[in-house]
């Protein structure tokens, strides 16, 4: 018998559908295959602090506990040659734009500006219209954007957060304000502008600011949650700023520190920033002339000076419990490993006594409770003033309004637990300024920048430069030898490499020019402008070109900052409480004149 390998129809009919099947298989285009989800944008968080002097974090030299920033800490990358303004408003505008202060709108701030400089160019003393934020470019690119806390960029309707690119925005417009209930700085405002949204709105009865601002930002980003899409997340505390205000609970838990007094914490703290890399080793500090002789304050003194450091310790070990709550739900929810976080200050320690003059402690006298068992607690005003910012800033030397170290760099920790991009327990030391921030976030997060041209129309372009490199390792500097100015309210200074050159009017310095190494003296204690003429010159030829090209405006004579504050507060508050006082005294004594004659009338008429 006869075989064959001639299939019959039903053979010829599946190996005709075999190689049919394999043919279509093979035609089929790559996007049919499965594929791997395309990579996700990371989520953004900036926890901002308020008026934090140098090593008050732990991880920087703090003595008071700061266990989940210092986490974030050890966790990315510490870099400890960071630079911003030296006071709130400015920095702000910077950090939100990339753009410098005077080319911002922040040449000054509303509280501090000379009357003469009002409506310069720069001197808006508002975030103008002539920068994008980094909401705006988040969020075009498909990102939520949300802003909780201080704001203080402008208070009318084109100017809140929400108009300047935030979806959702909890935001006070003001400098400053109470922590415990929606209350002003009493003489500085008139009341506690918080706007959810762009209106007007009111706080809860259990308010706290550090829990409120991080409790609001976790409702918001739960709220847009099953859009899928990334979250940018601006927490911008209050605390430290004045009035300094702390829960019970938290202030009881220093209750055992501070009685050596501010020179001895300064000691303390450079030594412990040395040993965790922060500093080189053993370098020079100064006494500030600001500083009082500890062993010369009485007992009462003492015991008032020990309390608001207590509570200054207690306010910020507040702020981080806040901290940790918000990382702890991001683990929840799973987008911890995939969040970029910033931690910075907005700039050194506040030196202000607001009991300095008698005229100012009689009116406060008369809204709060000073009694030094009240310090720190609701009802309070209290400052840590110029002894405990000096150990704030340890070891540099200034604080917050001046141009020196201690006013200008603060801590920055960036941190993004799931990617080797940002090298984890690292220290740089390289010169870094907050308009490198947006650059920075905007490359991580593979967005494109707006290259000087914003809804067809120009605007500022980004002036800082991406600190990738840095965080990857790749070099400790992106500045290099490139001139960097700075100026605020007559305090200037330029930084070039290791170098600086600095100027602070009275009552901080004398304005003269000096020449620092920084790299070897942090501190600014050896001004080497006589020994480097050369290098002082050139610095200075640096300092007139970046002034001359970013409008920079001579201080009229005799101007400080805190006299202009004292002024603003009389102008916007004083005046008329002094009026309305007035008109109730002199009401007062016409009643009490009235009585008298109304008295000695019937007197008359019985005698």
């Amino acid at each position: 018998m006869r075989t064959t390998n001639v299939p019959g129809r039903k053979g010829r009919f599946r190996r005709t559908a075999i190689i049919f099947s394999a043919a279509l298989l093979a035609a089929l285009p790559a996007q049919a295959q499965p594929q791997s989800a395309p990579p996700r944008h990371p989520n953004i968080v900036i926890l901002l602090a308020d008026d934090w002097g140098f090593t008050d974090v732990g991880a920087f030299g703090a003595e008071f506990a700061t266990p989940n920033i210092d986490a974030l800490a050890y966790a990315g990358t510490r870099f400890t040659n960071f630079h911003v303004a030296g006071s709130c408003s400015p920095t702000r505008a910077m950090l939100q734009t990339g753009v410098m202060n005077h080319r911002n709108g922040l040449g000054n701030m509303p509280e501090t500006i000379p009357d003469e400089h009002r409506g310069q160019p720069g001197y808006d003393t508002v975030m103008n219209h002539r920068v994008v934020t980094i909401a705006q470019l988040l969020k075009v690119a498909g990102y939520r954007t949300y802003f909780t806390g201080k704001w203080h960029l402008g208070s009318d309707a084109t100017r809140l957060p929400h108009a300047r690119g935030y979806d959702r925005a909890y935001s006070l417009a003001d400098a400053g304000a109470d922590n415990f209930e929606q209350r002003p700085i009493e003489g500085l405002y008139d009341t506690a502008a918080w706007t959810e949204n762009g209106k007007p709105a009111t706080l809860p009865k259990d308010y706290y600011s550090s829990t409120f601002v991080v409790q609001k930002m976790i409702d918001y980003v739960e709220a847009d949650r099953a859009s899928g899409k990334p979250f940018f997340a601006s927490i911008n505390f209050l605390a430290n700023h004045i009035p300094v205000q702390a829960p019970d609970s938290d202030i009881a838990r220093y209750a055992a520190l501070y009685k050596d007094g501010w020179t001895a914490l300064r000691a303390a703290r450079a030594k412990r920033a040395a040993a965790l890399g922060i500093v080189p080793a053993g370098v020079p500090i100064v006494t500030m002339p600001t500083t009082a002789d500890w062993q010369k304050l009485d007992a009462d003194e003492r015991a008032a000076a020990v309390r608001v450091m207590q509570a200054y310790a207690g306010m910020a070990t507040a702020m981080d419990r806040e901290v940790g709550r918000l990382v702890a739900h991001l683990k929840t929810t799973g987008d911890y490993e995939n969040t970029i976080f910033v931690f910075l200050s907005d700039n050194g320690a506040e030196p202000t006594n607001p009991f300095a003059s008698l005229r100012n402690r009689l009116f406060l006298d008369m809204q709060y409770d000073l009694s030094t068992a009240n310090i720190g607690r609701r009802g309070s005003f209290s400052a840590i003033g110029p002894g405990w910012a000096s150990a704030a800033a340890s070891p540099l030397s200034g604080y917050k309004f001046s141009a020196t170290e201690g006013g200008l760099r603060v801590p920055l920790i960036v941190t993004w637990p799931g990617s080797d991009q940002v090298r984890a327990g690292a220290i740089r030391h390289g010169l870094a300024h907050v308009t490198d921030i947006l650059p920075t976030l905007t490359e991580l997060a593979g967005v494109a920048g707006h290259g000087g041209r914003w809804q067809g129309k120009a605007v500022e372009p980004v002036t800082g430069r991406s600190l990738v490199p840095m965080l990857s390792g790749a070099t400790d500097s992106v500045h290099g030898d490139t001139p960097l100015g700075y100026e605020l309210s007559g305090n200037a200074a330029l930084f070039r490499g290791d170098y600086k050159l600095v100027r602070n009017l009275p009552p901080t310095g004398d304005g003269q020019w000096r020449l620092f190494d920084l790299k070897t003296d942090p501190g600014e204690t050896r001004d080497l402008s006589a020994a480097q003429p050369e290098r002082y010159a050139a610095m200075l030829a640096d300092y007139r070109a970046y002034a001359k090209a970013n409008g920079v405006l001579d201080m009229p004579a005799g101007y400080t900052a805190d006299e202009q504050i004292n002024a603003y507060a009389w102008a916007q508050q004083g005046r008329k409480r002094a009026i309305k006082a007035g008109l109730w005294l002199g009401g007062g004594l016409l009643a009490l004149a009235l009585l008298i004659w109304s008295w000695r009338r019937r007197r008359r008429a019985v005698s």
